[in-house]
């Protein structure tokens, strides 16, 4: 396995593959040493909880700056500006986590520290770049990617061959060229400074996300860095001539300085150190596929090279969503490499990535142009309203629909092998198919620990299944929960016993957890299935971190819509997001969902039904 770049969707990409000792993995970035100060900065709640299944969570947000609040800033009567509104930045219930701010950097090498932690003590090669990658029609390793060491002379060039090979190494992608695929959109020919800074002001919202219009019609987003001092601005410096190729280059720090000084006006701004500055056109570009199968040949063959993060699709930095969507790229394709790898799914399971990642792309331009486009908007003519332009309080009704967009939430994955239909969702109306699982508090029922149901998973590349019990106690005959866990651990059919290898764990391939209504004090880990208490190798330890009961304060059935009389199975993918809801004894449709997935392990083939 093969992986070009460290950047956002490389890191988690690699971070994930990592996992794997079995699977080999080289990850080359052609910069010498690990990112020292990157440009992105806003995190996602989504993105928070990816790292969780990294066990990274925690860590981020200790380090970050929270994203509480945004207010908006408009032209005021009297002249300058003044506040014309304030929302809490991240909806009521939408997660558990917060929008918060941390230099790419920082987030990288949280993920490189996991890598070299990990099972396969996974480090990138640095001062390595991909040149060129050629895929043929047959061979057990049919990438063949030539690498140079960055500053050597043409002609000390090293090939590699992999099985796969992933091109992360951003906008100027050498993968992408190799493999023929061309961007399309178009830039704006609106030009915007970004400066880190240190400055003294007076204007009241420093430390709060802000979107200023001024009644010159000049547009900035700030953004609080993290430390409590540092301040990010990105200022609008007004349309640039598309003929003109040197405009961008003649912006100066002092230049955007001076934009900023007149849009706060009249309140003051003494810069007192730039830590970093750049000025950009915004734009939306987007790759016409995400691998190197042709429209006409998908199906037919295997993809064997993709492309991720900026190397398929780039746009402004102001909705916050590159290094996000980016990420979220490389958790997709992810999971999905290590299965077909490891023997567990067909290599069908792979035109998945870019049949689902395309399309979130698409989105994302969709957004950013109109998001990009209502920062840039001029004020709106009282006198003249019929001239256009935009006033600060439809920028805030813009900011506030795209509120799911933002944090991650939007994402909704069509009907696919991996994710089913809708049929059954009404059982748990809360867990919308497609959707990411949304956690909620529970109580661990051996323990009496208060946790979130969500958080429990790791990204380790088990589907996940969550049994939400019937109103019956786990140990009455007519418990629906009770059969379903005898189902799983004893029918020749069922998907725990068909799909994993012969000596594993139980839980090796998929993790099974229930959600019981009755409270943790009713009941006793005796009453539970015994495939809820599985047994360990070697040693034969019994895992009690299987059932949990509802929170009082908070119970997952009411805030989730689970239907208390009948339960409800609800799967979940590899990365997070609900792939099935059913009925606890829809055993026949699980067991056909997954024979779409996954392949029966070898050493399991002579005992498991192949029908």
């Amino acid at each position: 396995m093969l992986i070009a770049g460290t950047g956002p969707a490389g890191s988690v990409l690699a971070a994930q593959l990592a996992e794997f000792p079995d699977i080999s993995t080289l990850v080359v970035e052609r910069r010498e040493a690990a990112l020292e100060m990157g440009h992105a900065d806003g995190v996602a709640c989504r993105t928070v909880e990816m790292f969780n299944g990294f066990g990274l969570a925690e860590r981020l947000m200790r380090e970050a700056y929270w994203v509480n609040e945004t207010t908006f800033w408009g032209p005021a009567e009297s002249g300058g500006i003044a506040r014309t509104g304030r929302i809490q930045d991240v909806a009521e219930g939408l997660s558990e986590y917060p929008h918060v701010i941390v230099n790419q950097a920082r987030m990288q090498d949280l993920l490189l520290e996991h890598m070299a932690n990990s099972p396969s003590r996974l480090i990138p090669d640095y001062g390595l770049e991909i040149i060129d990658v050629v895929v043929a029609e047959t061979g057990e390793y049919p990438v063949t990617a030539t690498l140079r060491r960055t500053g050597e002379d043409p002609g000390n060039e090293i090939t590699v061959q992999a099985k796969y090979a992933v091109g992360c190494e951003g906008a100027r992608s050498n993968v992408r060229r190799s493999l023929g695929i061309t961007m399309s959109g178009d830039a704006r020919n609106h030009a915007w400074g970004v400066m880190d800074m240190l400055a003294v002001t007076d204007f009241p919202d420093i430390r709060l996300k802000s979107a200023i219009q001024s009644t010159s019609g000049g547009s900035i987003l700030l953004i609080p860095r993290e430390g409590g001092y540092l301040v990010r601005l990105y200022v609008d410096l007004g349309d640039v001539d598309p003929g003109d190729r040197e405009a961008r280059g003649r912006f100066t720090a002092d230049s955007i300085i001076e934009a900023a000084q007149k849009i706060l006006h009249p309140y003051t701004l003494d810069v007192k150190e730039i830590a970093w500055w750049s000025v950009y056109e915004v734009g939306q570009r987007i790759a016409e596929r995400f691998d190197d199968v042709l429209p006409q040949d998908r199906g037919s063959r295997t993809p064997r090279v993709f492309i991720a993060g900026d190397a398929c699709h780039t746009h402004s930095a102001k909705a916050g969503q590159g290094m996000n969507v980016s990420m979220q790229d490389g958790f997709n394709l992810g999971w999905k490499l290590a299965a077909v790898l490891q023997d567990r799914s067909p290599w069908s399971l792979l035109d998945t990535y870019s049949e689902e990642r395309q399309v979130i792309a698409q989105e994302l331009i969709d957004f950013d142009f109109k998001w990009s486009t209502a920062m840039a908007a001029k004020p709106k003519d009282p006198v003249n309203p019929e001239a256009g332009g935009m006033d600060a309080a439809e920028r805030q009704a813009i900011f506030t629909q795209g509120g799911r967009f933002t944090a991650g939430f939007a994402t909704d994955y069509s009907p696919s092998m991996i994710t089913g239909n809708d049929t059954h969702e009404h059982l748990a109306a809360g867990f919308p198919v497609g959707e990411r699982f949304h956690s909620s508090p529970v109580v661990r029922l051996a323990d009496a620990k208060a946790l979130q149901l969500g958080h429990q998973a790791r990204a380790d590349g088990r589907w996940h299944i969550y049994a939400f019990a019937d109103a019956a106690r786990p140990d009455a005959t007519n418990s629906r929960l009770a059969a379903f866990c005898t189902y799983l651990g004893q029918s020749s059919s069922s998907p725990v016993r068909v799909f994993t290898p012969d000596g594993a764990d139980d839980d090796a391939v998929f993790d099974v957890r229930a959600i019981l209504q009755q409270g943790h004090r009713e009941l006793e880990p005796g009453d539970l299935p015994e495939f809820l208490l599985p047994r360990k190798a070697p040693l034969g330890m019994v895992d009690y971190e299987k059932a949990f009961t509802v929170d009082p304060a908070n119970d997952i059935f009411a805030a989730r819509g689970i239907n208390r009389e009948q339960g409800a199975i609800v799967v979940v993918r590899p990365d997070q997001y609900v792939a099935h809801v059913l009925p606890l004894d829809a055993h026949e449709e699980l067991e056909d969902f997954f024979a779409g997935i996954m392949t029966v392990p070898v050493r399991a083939r002579a005992m498991a039904p192949l029908a």
